[in-house]
This record gives C-alpha cells, sequence and structure tokens, in this order.
C-alpha cells in the first residue's frame, strides 16, 4: 500500500516539474521571440540609416591633393562608414543613362562637379548630428556644396524613435506578464508541498534550511524551461532563415548569443524570485492556515 502510494506521490512530482518547466519553456519562448523581434527591427533601422548619404560637390579649381587630403581624413571621421569619390565624367555617364540622353553633347560642356558621397555610421543619422557634419564640411575650403534629404532623415528619425517607444512600451509588459505566469507556475508547484514545508519547520528546521533545496530545484527547472525555450527558438530562426532568407535570422550570432544568454537569466531569475517568497510565504502561516 505504502509503496504504491509513494509510486503515485513520486508520479504527482514528476507531473508538477514537468507542468512547470513546459510553462516556463512556452513563457520565455514568446519573450525569447519578441526579443528576435527587437533584434532584427534595430537591423533593419540601421540598414537603412546606413544608406543615407552626404554629398559634398568640390569646386572645379580644387586640386587633387587637397581633394586626396580630404578624403584621408573624412576616411579616419568617426562618423563615416565609406568614402565614395565620382568624378564629373562618371557623374556625367550615369545621368545620362538615366535620362536616356547625352546632356554634355547638348550643352557642349560638362556642368556637374567632382563630389564626394560620405555614407554615415548609423548612430550618427539623427537631424542634430548630420546638420553639425554638414557644418564642419562647408568651411572647408574646396567645398562648393553639401547636400543630403534632410527630410528624409526627420522623418526617418521620427519614425524610429516612435517604433523604439512602442517596442519598449511592448517589451516591459510582455515582461511583466512572464513573471506572473513563471510566478503562478512555481507557487502552484510549492503549494503541493506546503504540508512538508509546515512538518520540517515544526521538527526545528530553520527557514534558511527549508528554503534552500526549493530554491535550488526551481532554479533547475527554470534552466530546464530556458534550455527547452531555446531549442524551440533555434527551430522558429532556422525555419523563418529557410522562408524568408532575407531577414537574414542567422547573420548576427552575437546578439543571439546575448539573446538565448538572457533568456537562461531569466529563467534562473524569475524562479528564484517566485520560489524565494512563495516558500516565505508557506513558513508564515499557521498550520490551520495551510487548507485554505
Amino acid at each position: 500500500m505504502n509503496t504504491s502510494f509513494e509510486k503515485y506521490q513520486k508520479r504527482r512530482l514528476r507531473s508538477s516539474y514537468f507542468s512547470v518547466i513546459i510553462s516556463i519553456a512556452l513563457v520565455l519562448f514568446l519573450v525569447g521571440v519578441l526579443g528576435l523581434i527587437v533584434i532584427k527591427t534595430n537591423s533593419i533601422s540601421e540598414h537603412f540609416k546606413e544608406k543615407v548619404t552626404i554629398t559634398i560637390f568640390l569646386k572645379d579649381n580644387a586640386k587633387n591633393s587637397d581633394v586626396e587630403i580630404l578624403q584621408a581624413e573624412l576616411k579616419k571621421a568617426k562618423y563615416t562608414k565609406s568614402v565614395t569619390y565620382i568624378s564629373k565624367k562618371e557623374a556625367a555617364k550615369k545621368y545620362t543613362k538615366e535620362i536616356g540622353e547625352d546632356f554634355v553633347a547638348f550643352l557642349g560642356d560638362n556642368p556637374l562637379k567632382n563630389a564626394i558621397d560620405i555614407s554615415l555610421k548609423s548612430e550618427f543619422v539623427t537631424p542634430d548630428k548630420m546638420a553639425k557634419i554638414e557644418k564642419n564640411l562647408r568651411i572647408r575650403s574646396i567645398v562648393a556644396e553639401v547636400t543630403y534629404d534632410k527630410p528624409l532623415i526627420e522623418l526617418l528619425t521620427k519614425n524610429i524613435n516612435r517604433l523604439s517607444f512602442w517596442m519598449l512600451l511592448f517589451c516591459s509588459v510582455f515582461t511583466l506578464i512572464a513573471v506572473v505566469l513563471i510566478n503562478s507556475s512555481i507557487r502552484l508547484s510549492v503549494y503541493s508541498k506546503r504540508f512538508t514545508i509546515k512538518t520540517m519547520q515544526m521538527v526545528g528546521a530553520t527557514k534558511s534550511f527549508i528554503r534552500v533545496p526549493f530554491i535550488w530545484k526551481s532554479m533547475q527547472l527554470g534552466i530546464l524551461g530556458a534550455l527547452v525555450a531555446i531549442t524551440g527558438l533555434i527551430a522558429f530562426i532556422m525555419y523563418v532563415d529557410a522562408t524568408i532568407p532575407e531577414l537574414e535570422m542567422l547573420a548576427n550570432y552575437k546578439l543571439t548569443g546575448i539573446l538565448f544568454a538572457a533568456i537562461i537569466g531569466l529563467g534562473i531569475l524569475i524562479t528564484w524570485i517566485s520560489t524565494f517568497f512563495a516558500t516565505q510565504r508557506f513558513l508564515n502561516l499557521r498550520t490551520d492556515e495551510l487548507y485554505y
């Protein structure tokens, strides 16, 4: 009889642990998917920002040596991603191809100027920073004009800031929901052992002595749940990458690794905190209160 009851209790315990692991895994998987969306949103915004260029038109009397010095300085500048020199001949050929007519032959002269295109690093693509860069470039003696699409930069910055705000808000709310759901699963797990907790307390065990095994076991469940979630995320990433290769889901291993580490850390942290307060609650209850 006792053997059958012990087997039944072990089955119930395993079932309880399995339920907790699945609950943690599902919640952390959804958190991970949200994290991937944030990462890709950031990557896409950086991609668009780095497509923005500042064009420097040079004066016709600019010496080659001065142009080379300017190019060298621009390549070393902290805001520069790449520098491209476009001669007036190259520009004329490109423009002729676009309009389908040789405008140089028609005008008898090439009115275009030699130019330098600067692609900026994404963190410098803001209205204020680009205005400052433009101001510094205009004071050069060989520079005739500096141009870039100001309305586009303002619109791009505004939309990215708006998107970042809503993503941050959504992440905060979803993380809170994840904490509440995992906390509920842990509390139910601890609740099933409330009589064991009180029995240990009645025979003289200290609160910390009783609490530590529960916390350690919950942390193990949190790690297992996180690993299951990561396995699901890897499968999800591979599926999306095979279905929509343009998203380049496997392009940034570093950020993906950080996300996986954060999921494990979140699983450990939430289970630790939840178990601590859940056990503390039952440790502070009177014996007759355990039945409610």
